[in-house]
């Protein structure tokens, strides 16, 4: 599991500093190069689509790396490899 947490942290995608909720949107935005507020409207215009705009996000917020590469669920399993 550990090399899952591994190759999506070669990505290169992160959260953004700039953060109001979960840093998506701010990733996002860092990563395109379109204004944060832009882009969290059309991160909550995504909310609009039935399950796949939440859901969407929800799992982006469990795998995105932190600014200090550190994963939200790979924290729940205390870092240590589930094989």
């Amino acid at each position: 599991m550990n090399s899952l947490f591994d190759s999506i942290r070669k990505i290169g995608f992160r959260r953004g500093p700039d953060r109001i909720l979960g840093g998506i949107a701010g990733g996002l935005a860092q990563m395109t190069g379109i204004n944060v507020w832009v882009m969290r409207l059309i991160v909550l215009a995504s909310f609009l689509l039935p399950v796949l705009g939440i859901g969407a996000y929800l799992v982006a917020w469990i795998l995105t790396p932190w600014q200090d590469n550190s994963i939200p669920l790979q924290q729940v399993f205390g870092g240590r490899s589930l094989e």
